[in-house]
């Protein structure tokens, strides 16, 4: 080819770059909107607050934007995923740091578009892939009850990115493929408590942002996928679909204890990031925790239990056989809570066996438990386990997992455990 042949296709390349990154700016583009004074707090109507401080409980709105130790919606949470470390923002009503200086239209913008005040675009970290289908009343009712709280001025860590995933414009790319907001449309053919829950857990509850499965860019795989399970802080969230693998059904009177206390006797106590959720479910309107309760219990009434419950036979001398060193292991660090007849049990915790994570396609949760123990999720007095992390090793907890899995679980064996335990440590850290 000729030279001037060449610089005309190098020409037609390069307008043609310009085009697409005109084209690109246009399209990420977001103007700021402006400042406003801190609204008044008294100029919110009480009623509208308690309100939105219901919906926060709903939204478990607190547990990203707290830090250990720190004030609630201050900010400072680390949310790991596997392009970096996103922190939780400061959303109390500070004009400085937080949203003090966020008119209502800004507030909504964020839930609805994922996009800032000042315009930069926000990482779906803040699920407002599912807040986007907020109604109109309870955006207003959130903003009253955030602009109602303390104002505390600080700045939490910067984000810890990937580069050049620190460039928020590539967000609004992002949102080109897989942000598709829809309204939650009553269904019905369904119960007032049914399309109740099915609201707050596709919105503000955004159940599948943890309990369904990720594409390669963390695009949350919804449709025939959903709620098939998912991962959340180096935890598994089981499918909670008619994939579960529960050995006992999901009622409603079951799911409805479990949000309000933590624990179901027919199954297990709430655990890892479970723990805040139900935690916040607990002092939120109980009419609509049952109405959630309506709902997810539907999504599983084709789950193999809600058919017919398994006999869980306790295989104790073949377990023991196969794993001495773990059956040691449990005799000498578990048994004394565990086995029938323990205190623990006569208190009515649930008995190993029911618990989901035996039963899980992974043994992730099951070791998380026993590498980082298990505190009252609610109630001061609820289920407590210390953390083993600093008693056993990785081969001694893969030991105890292995026996554990053997005696009591309903699925094929997990291999190469010890490999498990240490990414399991190694992601808590």
């Amino acid at each position: 080819m000729s030279r001037p042949g060449i610089r005309r296709i190098v020409v037609i390349a390069v307008v043609l770059l310009g085009l697409c990154g005109i084209a690109f700016a246009a399209i990420a583009y977001r103007p700021a909107i402006a400042r406003v004074t801190r609204p008044d707090p008294r100029q919110f109507d009480p009623a509208l607050v308690a309100r939105g401080a219901n919906l926060a409980r709903l939204g478990n709105c607190v547990s990203c934007h707290q830090a250990a130790g720190g004030r609630p919606y201050v900010g400072g949470y680390p949310i790991k995923t596997p392009f970096g470390t996103i922190y939780g923002s400061n959303i109390t009503p500070d004009s400085a740091t937080g949203i003090g200086s966020w008119s209502p239209a800004a507030f909504r913008r964020a839930m609805r578009e994922g996009v800032g005040r000042d315009g930069s675009h926000l990482y779906p970290a803040f699920p407002y892939t599912h807040y986007a289908g907020v109604a109109d009343g309870d955006v207003d009712a959130l903003y009253a009850f955030l602009m109602t709280r303390p104002a505390v001025r600080a700045v939490p860590p910067a984000n810890r990115m990937i580069p050049p995933l620190g460039f928020r414009p590539l967000l609004a790319g992002w949102k080109l493929l897989f942000f598709d907001p829809q309204p939650v449309v009553a269904d019905p053919r369904q119960s007032a408590a049914w399309n109740r829950g099915r609201y707050i857990g596709e919105t503000l509850a955004h159940c599948t942002a943890c309990h369904s499965p990720r594409g390669l860019l963390q695009q949350e795989k919804r449709g025939d996928r959903a709620y098939d399970g998912g991962w959340s802080g180096g935890w598994y969230a089981p499918p909670i679909n008619a994939r579960s693998p529960a050995v006992r059904a999901w009622t409603v009177e079951r799911l409805d204890a479990y949000f309000r206390t933590g624990l179901s006797t027919a199954h297990a106590a709430a655990a890892g990031p479970m723990g805040p959720v139900t935690y916040n479910l607990a002092r939120a309107e109980p009419a609509d925790v049952r109405a959630m309760a309506t709902y997810y219990a539907w999504q599983m009434r084709a789950a193999p239990a809600a058919r017919a419950e398994p006999r869980l036979p306790d295989r104790r001398a073949l377990a023991g056989q196969r794993h001495p060193e773990g059956a040691r292991l449990y005799d000498g660090a578990c048994a004394v809570c565990h086995e029938p007849g323990a205190a623990m049990m006569v208190a009515g915790r649930p008995a190993l066996p029911l618990g989901t994570p035996l039963h899980e396609a992974n043994p992730r949760d099951t070791i998380q438990v026993i590498l980082k123990g298990l505190k009252p999720p609610v109630a001061p007095r609820g289920p407590y386990m210390p953390a083993f992390a600093d008693a056993l090793d990785d081969r001694q907890v893969a030991e105890i997992v292995a026996y554990l899995q053997a005696r009591h679980g309903t699925g094929p064996a997990w291999p190469d455990l010890e490999t498990d335990v240490a990414a399991a440590r190694k992601e808590g850290e």
